[in-house]
């Protein structure tokens, strides 16, 4: 097997893990990213043709989210070029019970691609590596998620089931819906994670404006604050609070713990304060 796999989003936190896991296996990986050789640019679709040229599969993770004005129809346009490039299998990464991304994964379905659908609930890495991990290292998180179970997902299963599905057969066509075993609040999040790292810390319940405006204090970009906006005040309402068998389905295996995650994540040093300014 000589053609590569593209990894849209390379150093995201899904495509990061998968360019480790395809590169492990000693399968020939091209990044997609702004940065690379060739470069890809969402912004810029003079740029996916070079990028996506021999490829043989390719992960599709859209920037900045699917909720994001203009998603489905990138999505589609995306996936026309690669079926004339002779991309064989296109894997988009999607958003539980989002109806902006499913309008990008039907236009998927509609393109004639081979495709393989993930659609994940929030990922654990939330707490560690993306928007959660500055206030946990100040020591309280403030939310308005309210009393929500949400059935948070670690991204290294994630990763594993966009493997399977881009290099073995018996993926194309299916959605898999990945979950975590068990559905948390954001509360009972912190309090795992306040056990994990041995640390006091705090959960907030607050208004969505009072967190909408705190996000533009913090200086969080717009595009980012409108989706988490989007997240807490629509998403978060309860019709994604029960489990789902996707990784199962996917993997045979059982999905990775919150507990463990915030174990190993802790391990980390990644709710460690000198840690983190170290």
């Amino acid at each position: 097997m000589t053609d590569p796999i593209l990894v849209l989003g390379a150093h995201g936190k899904t495509g990061r893990r998968i360019v480790e896991r395809l590169r492990a296996r000693d399968l020939p990986v091209r990044l997609g990213s702004r940065s690379a050789h060739p470069p890809f640019d969402w912004e810029d679709p003079g740029t996916w043709r070079p990028a996506l040229e021999g490829a043989r599969a390719a992960y599709v993770s859209y920037f900045p989210d699917l909720a994001a004005p203009g998603a489905p129809e990138a999505v589609g346009a995306l996936a026309a070029v690669a079926l004339d490039a002779g991309v064989e299998r296109l894997v988009l990464l999607s958003g539980r019970g989002e109806e902006e991304a499913q309008r990008s994964e039907e236009t998927l379905r509609r393109s004639g691609a081979a495709w393989t659908v993930v659609r994940a609930s929030w990922f654990n890495q939330n707490f560690s590596e993306a928007h959660f991990r500055e206030p946990l290292l100040a020591g309280e998180l403030a939310l308005p998620a309210g009393d929500v179970g949400e059935p948070f997902v670690d991204a290294a299963d994630i990763a594993d089931v966009a493997v399977a599905a881009l290099t073995e057969g018996g993926h194309e066509g299916e959605v898999y819906e990945v979950t975590g075993p068990t559905l948390l609040t954001f509360a009972q999040a912190v309090e795992q994670i306040a056990s994990a790292s041995g640390r006091v810390l705090r959960y907030s319940p607050i208004g969505l404006d009072e967190f909408a405006g705190a996000l533009g204090q913090e200086g969080v970009p717009e595009e980012e604050a409108a989706l988490l906006r989007y997240l807490f005040g629509e998403v978060l309402d309860g019709r994604n609070a029960h489990v789902t068998d996707g990784v199962q389905r996917a993997l045979g295996r059982t999905p990775r713990d919150f507990a463990d995650y915030a174990r190993a994540a802790a391990a980390s040093g990644a709710w460690d304060p000198a840690h983190a300014h170290a």
